[in-house]
């Protein structure tokens, strides 16, 4: 055997071998590739849906305000004086024409005193004259003189009775004392502030809503609303003054409610997280507001309809903190996919994980 065929016969037993090596490796990923499962686009993807179904509605519009007395004043002094009495405990209900404070008016007093016994001087004159004129013994004249200085003697008398009770500093209605800022002795004059006295009960909210929904609130509606210190009660209230204008700064409209208030919960000057029902929807559609898909011009959403993808277009309503309301483009008992929404495409199977909706 020469030495090129010596050659060629080296080769091909080489090779023989090579390929009794790499041929069981070649057939088994042959084989494995054969019994791989199918493409994962075409194995059904898990996702959660919600079925959506009719129901009522409420459109609520959520503002916060500030609550406020029914009545109150700070009373005042009319007319100088020292305070030598206070008739009434601090924090505590007083009634309407209930005497709080009396000034000293004995100067006054001693002026009226003076005033009636002239009154009887005027008035046993007046008599006689009378007489006289019937009897022609005065004239007329005489006789007019003296009813004149009687009845003028009376209004002395009713001036200083008005004086008199401008030192009395009574309740204006019922309600409840504030913290009084004199003590007995002081001497006060018409600038002082003597006290407070609140009627709270109704107590009044006052609170604004843009001016677009003007139109939507009127008197008589009722709302609901929460305070500091009382988070897990829920208070209600009507409408009854809205104020006539939109205010041209912040383009609102003010308004004015009351609640009842029996147990005295509420104050002046709380902050209240109000909620007002503006209109009521009976059969509404509701659906999470992540199963909303926006476009360009419009909206659209994924349901699952035979196990497989379609898409929807529809319109919306009232949203609020986790669901939208579609107005058109779903019927009531269409199954609304929720999760896996980039990678659902039209006509894919699915494998729903049905959920209630979160209210």
């Amino acid at each position: 055997m020469n030495k090129t065929a010596k050659t060629i016969l080296i080769s091909v037993i080489i090779l023989g071998l090579i390929a009794f090596i790499v041929y069981p490796k070649v057939k088994k990923e042959v084989t494995e590739e054969e019994n791989s499962p199918v493409p994962q686009s075409s194995q059904a993807l898990e996702v959660n849906a919600v079925v959506a179904q009719s129901q009522k509605l409420d459109n609520d519009l959520r503002v916060t305000g500030s609550l406020t007395s029914n009545e109150s004043v700070v009373l005042k002094p009319e007319v100088s004086g020292r305070v030598i009495q206070i008739n009434f405990e601090e924090g505590q209900r007083v009634k309407k024409g209930q005497l709080l404070i009396a000034l000293d008016a004995s100067e006054v007093r001693a002026e009226i005193d003076k005033l009636n016994f002239t009154k009887k001087l005027n008035e046993d004159n007046e008599y006689r004259q009378k007489q006289l004129l019937k009897k022609e013994a005065i004239s007329q004249e005489e006789y007019e003189t003296a009813l004149t200085t009687l009845n003028t003697t009376l209004a002395e008398i009713r001036v200083r009775e008005v004086q008199l009770q401008k030192h009395l500093i009574r309740a204006p209605f019922d309600g409840i004392a504030g913290l009084r800022k004199v003590s007995p002795g002081s001497y006060i004059s018409s600038s002082d502030e003597l006290v407070t006295v609140y009627s709270i009960n109704p107590i009044k909210i006052d609170f604004s809503v843009p001016g677009k929904y003007a139109a939507q609130v009127n008197e008589g509606d009722k709302l609901q609303f929460q305070v500091d210190g009382y988070e897990n009660e829920l208070f209600k209230g009507s409408i009854y003054a809205i104020e006539p204008q939109i205010d041209p700064s912040t383009r609102s409209i003010s308004i004015r409610a009351t609640s009842a208030n029996k147990e005295n919960k509420l104050l002046p000057g709380q902050f209240a997280k109000i909620r007002l029902t503006i209109s009521t929807f009976q059969e509404a559609i509701l659906i999470p507001t992540e199963a909303v898909i926006p476009e360009l011009n419009s909206k659209k959403v994924f349901v699952s309809k035979n196990g497989k993808v379609e898409t929807r277009e529809i319109e919306t309503g009232i949203r609020m903190s986790n669901n939208i309301q579609v107005t058109s483009g779903l019927n009531n008992g269409d199954t609304v996919i929720t999760t896996g929404i980039l990678q659902l495409r039209t006509g894919m199977p699915v494998n729903l994980n049905l959920i209630p909706l979160n209210e």
